[in-house]
Parts: C-alpha cells; structure tokens; sequence
C-alpha cells in the first residue's frame, strides 16, 4: 500500500490535471482583478488634464498624488506577500480589492488635492498586490505542461491590454462623467469584481501546506481530481518560519537575480509608456504624429503575450527574456540612430516587443520559482523591485534628458543589458517541471 503526503498528492493530481471549465472560471476572477492595475495608471493619466484644466491641480499637484500612488504600490507589492503566505491566498486577494474600490470611490469625493493624494495612497496599498498576487495565485493551481502558456493569458488580458482600453476608456467617458464620475465607475466596477469573487476557492497547495487536509480534497473535486492516494501520511503541523525570512535566506540568489531583472524590466517599460512621446518628439516630429508612432509601438504589447502564449512553454523563460533583453538593447541603440519614419516605426514596435517579451516572462518567473509557503512574498519583493525601477526611472530621465534623446535610449540599452546578466545568472529553468520542483533550494 502507498503512502504520499497530503502535499505531495495536491501538488501532483493539479500539476497533472486537465485545464478545465472551472480552471477558466477561476483565471478569469483573478485576471479580473489585475487588470485594474495598469487599467488604472493608464486611465489616471487621461484624467489628469481635466485635475489641471478646472483648477483641481497644478503640475506639482499631480506629481505629488503620482508619487503617493507609486509609493502605495510600491507597499502593497511588498506588504502583501507576509499576509498571503499567512492567512491565504483568497483572504488577502479579496481584502486588498476591498481597499481599492472604497479608496477609489473616496478620491471622487476629495474636496483638494492633498486628500486625493492620500486617497491614491490608500487605493495604491490595496492595489499594489494584485500583480504579484496573481502570479502567485494562478500558478498554483494551472497545470505543470501549460503553466506558462496560462500566465501569459493572465498578462495578455489582465496586463496588456488594459493600457489601451483606459486610454479608451478615458476619451470615451471623460466629457460625459468628468474625472469624479470616472473614479465612482471605476470604484463601483472593483467592487462588483469583489462580489463575483467571494467564490474563488482558497489554493489546495496553500490548504495542503496547512494540513487542512479536507479542505484541499474538497476544493481538488472542483478542479476535476476526484481520487486520493490509498493511504495519506499524517504529516505533523510544522511550524512556520516567517515566509520573508524564509525568501532572504534559503532563495537568497534567485530572489535578488529576479529582483535586478524585474527592476531593469520595468524601468524600461514605464520609460518607454511615460517618455515614449517626448523621445519621439525630440527628434522633430510633431506631438500628433508622437503620439501616432507611440500607439503603433504599444500595440506590440499584446502581440508579445500571444507570442508568449504559442512559445514559452517549448522554449523555456530564461532563454526567452535573455534573448529579449539583449535584443531589445540593440534596438533601443538602433531606434536612436533611426532617421526615416518607416524605419522608426518598425525599429519601435520590435523594441516595445521584445521590452514586453522581458517583462511579461519575468511576471512568469516570479510566481514559478519561490516555495508555496513563501511564494508571494517572493513575488511581492520581485513586484516591489518593479515599482522602484518605475519610480526611478521615471524621474532620472528627467534629467538624462538634459543630454538628448539619445542618451536616454542609451540608458535604455544599459538597463536591459544588466537585466539579461541578472538573468542569465538564476540558474533554474522552470519549463515543465512542478512548482515544487522549480521551488527545490539552490545553493546559495
């Protein structure tokens, strides 16, 4: 007669389950919530001419309420991961959208431009989870053999494609419910999303790691596993090292490695999705035709998730965003020496793609690596890495661009070069094994 421990036998039946109807059911309440996030940065920034025009806000104004906003999800990515690991995965996820959409709904209401800032603080603490949360939620219960293909349909619909349709979103309904209008929409949406969500199950791995045993069991009949081992080990109840600790100390090389790549990945994108305009401006076209070029250069951002989606799991991730970051330094370096229209657009939109190839496959690598008793933390420092690259990045053009365009993209080219060292450097290839696998403590 077999034996297999509780957690051996979860984390087994899902890695080799079929992806099914509730599988969908569950990716699409998580890839409901995520999308809020680049949803909401894209959409504030079309937001921002209306704070300004009706004497709402100065320019500092809302540089300040965007750097509380930063700040919040810079916090939130971090601060989520000790409560995830502790308390579940469902708890937290469902709490921290609960803050979001009360925040969202507050900054409709905010009578000057301080208590707005504080409001965008608090909406940044609840969202700033979502991202790493996700990656870390979804893996979890996605089959091994197409775990990345999955993860790149959560960035495809939660990620890439809601920087388009807040900019969508922001021309369509601006002149109809003015900025306060459009946060009460927002705030009403997050919270519908909540109710719809009281149903997702809590993670059978998480369940398992906790001896709950029969809560695991229950929730695997949902995901289509109906069987259980002929005779389950008791595993006695562990006590639980601090899952930061645990990250720091025993996935020391791994999480700083991901943290620098993640960091360069980021930077380079919110550069790109911030400065894009200006940088193209700069070289003498018109704000019209800037703006043109920069829609063309972003759309490469899904095409990139779906390319993903055909590819990772066959090629693997390192090979993927190592290749990418060193291809997408060589475009930014040809992207700053184009001198034709055509050859800007079409050196832009490979740049833009091979940028988001890195980004989007680190996302991947984030909530693949880490063990289940410390994988949101580890996402959550990985994320949190990612806000500091946008922050500093943001700002440090500023004055980069004192020197010209061009070196900004050099700068560009820097960062991804780094990324791809970083990269390279990891050392684990998660391409087709299990998650506890991928988990096993390297030596560092």
């Amino acid at each position: 007669m077999s034996e297999q421990s509780i957690e051996g036998f979860v984390a087994a039946s899902l890695d080799d389950a079929e992806m099914t109807s509730y599988h969908w059911r569950v990716l699409s309440l998580i890839i409901a919530g995520f999308f809020f996030d680049l949803f909401d940065i894209g959409i504030f920034g079309g937001l921002v001419p209306d704070m300004i025009r009706t004497n709402f806000a100065t320019a500092g104004d809302i540089a300040f309420i965007a750097s509380a906003t930063f700040l919040g999800l810079f916090i939130g990515s971090v601060g989520q991961g000790e409560l995830t690991d502790r308390f579940g995965r469902k708890t937290v996820y469902q709490a921290n959208l609960l803050i979001y959409g009360f925040a969202t709904l507050a900054c409709a209401a905010a009578p000057n431009p301080s208590v707005l800032a504080l409001c965008r603080f608090v909406a940044g603490l609840g969202l700033g989870a979502e991202i790493p949360l996700a990656f870390a939620y979804a893996a979890e219960f996605v089959p091994k053999l197409s775990r990345g293909r999955v993860l790149a349909v959560l960035n495809l619909v939660g990620g890439n494609l809601s920087i388009p349709l807040a900019i969508l979103s922001a021309l369509a309904f601006r002149d109809i419910l003015g900025w306060r209008g459009i946060f009460v929409a927002i705030g009403i949406a997050v919270l519908i999303v909540f109710l719809f969500r009281i149903g997702l199950p809590e993670s059978p791995r998480w369940l398992a790691e906790r001896q709950r045993d029969k809560e695991a069991l229950d929730i695997l009949k949902r995901f289509g596993v109906t069987g259980q081992p002929v005779k389950m080990t008791s595993a006695k109840l562990q006590e639980y090292a601090d899952p930061i600790r645990t990250v720091f100390t025993k996935y020391t090389r791994r999480l700083l490695l991901l943290m620098a790549a993640s960091f360069c990945a980021f930077a380079t994108t919110y550069v790109l999705l911030t400065w894009l305009p200006t940088l193209i401006g700069a070289r003498g076209f018109s704000i019209t035709k800037s703006l043109t070029f920069t829609l063309v250069m972003t759309m490469a951002w899904p095409v990139s998730s779906i390319f993903l989606m055909c590819v990772i799991d066959r090629i693997g991730r390192i090979k993927i965003v190592v290749v990418s970051f060193i291809v997408a330094g060589l475009f930014a370096i040809l992207f700053a020496n184009s001198s034709s229209e055509p050859m800007l657009l079409v050196v832009g939109f490979l740049m833009s793609f091979f940028v988001q190839n890195c980004t989007n496959t680190v996302c991947v690598l984030s909530g693949e690596v880490f063990p289940t008793a410390a994988r949101a933390s580890g996402c959550g420092l990985v994320f949190g890495a990612a806000r500091i690259g946008a922050i500093l990045a943001s700002y440090s053009i500023v004055g980069i661009l004192a020197y010209g365009a061009s070196a900004a993209f050099v700068m560009i080219a820097a960062l991804l070069g780094i990324g791809a060292i970083s990269t390279a450097m990891i050392g684990i290839e998660p391409k087709l094994l299990s998650l506890e696998e991928a988990a096993a403590v390297p030596a560092d």
